[in-house]
């Protein structure tokens, strides 16, 4: 069936209109005004209000369609808004959960058939409300989820009660749980739609699916009454899904996020009951799990991610298209890049001097195409396109066409100087290069360029594939063009670019070695490093400090500490042996030659496994000229993460970084910062400033490391917070790359 005539208006807000169609169907379209995409904000929450209250007035409804008047159906709930609900109390975020439950309980009990046609995406709250209708048709296209556990939060607008009764408890809880999206097939085979159709037959296929239920093709009824009634478990089953399902999700989640846990709970405590009764434990549980600090502060990382994002677009829109690049050094690292550019479709050159530094970035991007179609996320076809789009060379003769090149060899500033200067007469005269330096300061690096105005650099983190950020460093000479088109080949790589000004270590190496001259203060007091790693991970950070510089590799580290050491010796030089001189000294150089801190042995899938090395405590033992017996836990944690935040607030006073929101999302994207503290600097404005200042007072013999600047000390006594006070004033920028 399909209806063409002319629809007569019932309703127009800002966000919703509402229409009577032919054969006394209604239907309600959501289409915000002056957005691209539609979202659950207040305004629409009050047009939706304003439209059901109007349908309830109509005479004669047959049917109600609810549709999209956008590419999309509707993305979710409008997180900019989430931070004030979460100010309120329990009690008030309750109240107002259980006025949209009563909203959207209207819609399911209509005393009509109700059809959703989904389109583009359904997430969250749009997901939640499609949830309401009687059915609902989605488009092959289209891909649908809950997402709301990776803001701290689950499902709150009958998620967990509706799905759960459609699509059975199990699939409830890995949707909700996993927070993943799903496409269409997924979505039919689980019960979440009733159909899945081709794009352009949505709309007709959504009111013939209407239409049946009118005409009683289709018992709606009996569908209404599956899902208001309690779900069909009996106590054994309900023990055997939930408690099973607890206990695999706790263990996967972990202590620090504890909402895949509590919607679960809240699923558990909901199945024997009806719909109101459910939904009223559903708002209870979700008000406790907004009002915990995880909540708050992943919701605020989402909200910096899209800042970040923001400033970067901007920032792109003055660059140059990229439609061909080129990275210097295959390998590990060379080889990760190219296969980040091909993946995102920029084809990519890579060359090397050798064949087997080629063969070695051939094979490591071919391994992770190989995962993706492992994991069903691309064809074997799509495989030998993206393949395809990587092109090894041992020669220059296909770089005239590079609108980037990335340098990538090994982290000595004279060879970089030499490939650089290579490079730049074999690429045309306004192409951008990039070196994908760790800490060998820009400004240096570019002197000897001829065109350095299109030098910055591009430092990508290790595994390139997983890890979000990209810093773009600007050295004194660096031209806006260079950083707007480097921007925007990171952005077109899928990856979250911030721009740094200068320095050595840039800022995101600049701010873990003074987390790592804690972790070697303390090992020289005999604080044994197994029980320091034990302690930061249980803190949050997903590996200790220790597994951490195995992971980066002792060299590496042994190198970038004494770049770091020449570039700030009044902090970062260590003027007595450290625990990464004895590694260095004696070989141990972490995962990549299999012993560092722990040994390394490949696992059943070839991945190297952690194990505690005796070899190691002879080594280290020597160091520690007396054994500091009455360091607590909590004096490591504080030992650790001070110097870290101190250097955070320098890079923002000395003008490397400009927002403390853009060093939060560097700390987690770059270096794995615990995402539920929020970045140093929302766990430092948590902690309290003044608290801060007064511990690092405690450890002032230990020297500048743990001196708070004067800045940091303004604010703890006027009680203001990193975030409130923003960007630092009078920033200086560094050109020269040692201070």
């Amino acid at each position: 069936m399909s209806i063409h005539s002319a629809a007569l208006q019932l309703f127009e807000g800002q966000a919703i209109q509402l229409s009577r169609l032919d054969g006394n169907i209604l239907e309600l379209r959501f289409d915000l005004r002056g957005d691209s995409v539609n979202k659950f904000n207040k305004l629409t929450l009050t047009d939706l209000g304003d439209a059901v209250a109007r349908i309830r007035e109509e005479k004669d409804v047959k049917g109600l369609l609810v549709t999209s008047g956008k590419d999309c159906f509707i993305v979710g709930a409008d997180i900019t808004e989430f931070l004030a609900y979460f100010q309120n109390t329990e009690d008030q975020l309750v109240a107002w959960i259980m006025e949209v439950h009563a909203l959207f309980s209207t819609i399911e009990d209509f005393p009509f058939p109700t059809v959703t046609a989904i389109n583009g995406f359904a997430l969250g709250g749009g997901l939640e409300l499609a949830l309401t209708t009687h059915y609902r048709v989605m488009s092959s296209d289209t891909k649908i989820g809950l997402p709301e556990t990776k803001l701290g939060i689950f499902p709150g607008w009958g998620g967990t009660v509706r799905l759960s009764r459609l699509a059975g408890a199990d699939n409830a809880i890995e949707w909700i749980a996993g927070g993943d999206q799903y496409t269409a097939d997924v979505a039919l085979k689980t019960g979440v739609v009733d159909a899945v159709v081709a794009p352009d037959k949505l709309r007709d296929a959504a009111l013939d699916l209407l239409q049946q239920a009118i005409d009683g093709k289709r018992d709606w009824k009996a569908r209404r009454t599956e899902k208001t009634s309690p779900l069909k478990l009996n106590p054994t089953e309900s023990m055997m899904v939930f408690e099973g399902a607890k206990g695999f999700v706790a263990g996967k989640a972990g202590p620090n996020y504890p909402s895949p846990v509590a919607a679960i709970t809240a699923m558990q405590q909901g199945a024997n009951r009806n719909r109101d009764e459910a939904l009223k434990i559903e708002a209870n549980t979700f008000a406790k799990m907004a009002k915990t600090p995880t909540a708050v502060n992943l919701v605020t990382i989402f909200l910096g991610d899209q800042y970040v994002n923001k400033v970067a677009k901007k920032l792109a829109a003055g660059g140059a298209k990229i439609e061909s690049a080129a990275v210097l050094g295959a390998g590990i690292m060379g080889g990760g890049i190219a296969y980040q550019s091909a993946s995102k479709n920029v084809p990519i050159v890579m060359k090397d001097i050798n064949e087997k530094a080629i063969a070695l970035g051939l094979a490591e991007a071919q391994k992770l195409l190989v995962k993706q179609v492992e994991r069903n996320k691309i064809t074997t076809a799509q495989l030998a396109e993206t393949f395809a789009r990587i092109r090894p060379t041992l020669s220059f003769g296909d770089f005239k066409n590079a609108d980037i090149v990335v340098e990538a060899v090994v982290e000595n500033e004279k060879i970089k100087k030499s490939v650089l200067a290579e490079v730049e007469g074999q690429v045309k005269d306004d192409a951008i290069l990039a070196s994908n330096t760790s800490t060998i300061s820009i400004t240096r690096l570019g002197e000897d360029l001829r065109r350095p105005e299109n030098f910055c650099g591009m430092h990508f983190f290790n595994p390139v594939h997983k890890m979000p950020l990209v810093e773009v460093i600007r050295g004194a000479k660096t031209s806006e063009r260079a950083i707007a088109t480097t921007v925007a080949y990171a952005l077109a790589m899928g990856k979250t670019p911030v721009v740094v000004n200068d320095c050595p270590g840039f800022l995101v190496n600049r701010v873990l070695f003074p987390y790592f001259g804690g972790f070697m203060l303390l090992v020289n007091e005999g604080v044994d490093f197994l029980r320091i790693d034990k302690v930061m991970e249980k803190f949050g950070w997903p590996m200790g400090p220790a597994y951490l510089l195995d992971v980066v590799g002792i060299d590496t580290a042994h190198h970038a500490n004494a770049v770091m050491a020449a570039g700030f010796p009044d902090r970062m030089a260590f003027h007595e042996k450290s625990a990464i001189d004895v590694m260095f000294e004696a070989g141990r150089f972490g995962q990549k030659n299999g012993k560092g801190f722990y040994a390394y042995v490949p696992d059943k899938k070839g991945a190297p496994k952690k194990t505690p090395d005796p070899e190691v405590q002879a080594l280290v033992s020597p160091l520690a000229k007396t054994v500091n017996t009455a360091i607590t836990d909590q004096d490591i944690i504080d030992r650790m993460m001070l110097p870290m935040i101190i250097e955070s607030a320098r890079c923002l006073e000395d003008g490397i970084v400009n927002t403390p929101v853009e060093v939060d999302i560097a700390m987690i994207y770059g270096l794995g910062f615990p995402p539920f503290r929020g970045g140093p600097f929302r766990y430092a404005d948590a902690a309290g400033l003044r608290t801060l200042c007064d511990k690092a007072a405690k450890f002032a013999a230990l020297g500048k490391l743990y001196e708070p600047t004067v800045r940091m000390q303004a604010l703890a006594a006027t009680g203001t917070t990193f975030h409130d006070a923003g960007q630092a004033p009078s920033p200086v920028p560094q050109a020269g790359g040692t201070q």
